[in-house]
């Protein structure tokens, strides 16, 4: 006898009902859109690449939740995220390509973390990047902004911010304050939404500053207000250092960039709190918050950063970029219950014939479908009710009922399946009236 093998999913790994997923692919859909529209070419990294090679830099939390293993003589692991992949891409195409090279990718990464709600071991991540050759202009840290603008007003949403900072800003300030290891106070810093001031001041204590940097450091996280008040406050600090100047000017360009470019600062703030905790930003860095629900964390993230691709190549190759995390993104949303509701369907219509009708119905379908109209055909017998119920389930929005009368009169009843209504109909207004609705 055959044993039963009870179907059941890896932990971390997310698999949606169909209604689920057309709501998740509408989403995946308007990110793309939105990338291919201000002009990003589409890449596709290989899932598996040669663990040397995807793992050159080595080290951290990261190498520990790599996914690997050896097939013959070759050490493979998965990739854990899009950036990695792109260096190598750019490095082994280098030639092939045209700078500044704007590309997007969406697809899934893996990582061996522990699984628990709302964080998974495999996810989507949907990324573009801008990379220069030798130097890529601050325009590009500028134009960002807006691109993550229009990307969730698309995706339905108009209460955002995009919270960013400029690295160096960061980098001048804790030199001016004499922190030798700013790269760990950035880190303890970049925590301060999630543990609040005062345990970021505890933490700072703890690793050997003085009670007064702390207290510098905490006002400094704490400018607030309008963009030009944040902007003033940071000239008021006269800091002597010229990183920091150079990083309050190129944040201020940014800025200046992103307005011509039509965001409003409603939906953008400079914000001292934000150094994103990847060591290898540079420059202009982003995070990008639900103002009403921001426990959700940063939705959009990324920055600049100096050499992409050091490990693979001599060429300086500079970019700036961002990723959302599409499945992470999906996955609150839906908690929270802030997915709009798409009324589309996959399918607008459903043909139900009868026994005698189904060779005119399949004319039909094929007619339907000719004319571009997204169409599916009932093939299986039974009552009308059940017929109507699986349109429900689909949620068509309209069904066609096809009986022998109708075939005679060369009316089809097109029915309303949200209020029953039904109307006889040619085939030529069924035709101009889907078409209208879609």
């Amino acid at each position: 006898m055959t044993q039963i093998v009870q179907p059941s999913t890896l932990p971390g790994f997310m698999e949606l009902l169909p209604k689920d997923q057309l709501v998740f692919n509408r989403m995946k859909d308007i990110i793309r859109k939105n990338y291919e529209e201000k002009g990003f070419l589409p890449i596709d990294t290989p899932v598996l690449e040669k663990e040397e090679v995807l793992l050159a830099k080595g080290g951290g939390e990261t190498e520990k939740q790599v996914y690997a293993f050896k097939k013959g003589s070759t050490d493979i692991a998965m990739r854990f995220d899009l950036t990695v992949p792109l260096a190598r891409y750019v490095a082994q195409h280098y030639s092939d390509l045209s700078f500044p090279f704007r590309r997007y990718h969406i697809g899934k990464v893996y990582r061996g973390e522990r699984a628990q709600k709302g964080r998974f071991r495999e996810f989507y991540q949907c990324d573009i990047d801008i990379i220069g050759n030798g130097s890529l202009s601050l325009y590009n840290d500028g134009e960002i902004p807006s691109i993550i603008a229009k990307t969730f007003q698309d995706l339905g949403f108009e209460a955002f911010t995009i919270h960013m900072n400029n690295r160096r800003i960061l980098n001048g300030f804790y030199r001016a304050l004499g922190v030798n290891d700013s790269q760990e106070v950035l880190r303890i810093v970049d925590k301060v939404d999630k543990i609040g001031v005062d345990s970021v001041k505890e933490e700072l204590s703890k690793i050997g500053l003085s009670e007064d940097a702390v207290e510098k450091i905490a006002e400094f996280i704490n400018i607030s207000g309008t963009t030009d008040e944040v902007f003033a406050a940071l000239d008021a600090m006269a800091i002597d250092d010229e990183e920091f100047k150079t990083g309050v000017s190129e944040l201020k360009e940014v800025f200046s960039i992103a307005r011509t470019l039509g965001v409003s600062d409603k939906h953008m703030i400079p914000d001292m709190k934000i150094a994103r905790g990847l060591d290898y930003y540079t420059g202009t860095v982003y995070e990008t918050i639900l103002d009403d629900y921001p426990a959700i964390g940063s939705v959009c993230s990324g920055g600049r950063y100096d050499n992409l691709a050091g490990h693979y190549t001599k060429q300086k190759l500079p970019g700036v970029g961002i990723s959302i995390g599409l499945s992470r993104l999906y996955y609150q949303l839906n908690e929270a219950g802030l997915l709009k509701s798409y009324d589309d369907a996959a399918s607008q219509c459903l043909i139900i014939p009868f026994d005698e009708t189904k060779e005119e119905g399949l004319r039909l379908l094929k007619t339907l479908r000719d004319e571009g109209i997204r169409c599916i055909f009932y093939g299986e017998s039974g009552k009308i009710g059940k017929k109507f119920k699986y349109a429900d389930h689909l949620n068509v929005a309209y069904a066609i009922v096809l009986g022998q009368a109708e075939v005679e009169s060369k009316k089809p009843k097109l029915r309303n399946m949200k209020t029953g209504e039904e109307v006889a109909m040619s085939i030529e207004e069924i035709i101009n009236f889907l078409k209208n609705e879609a």
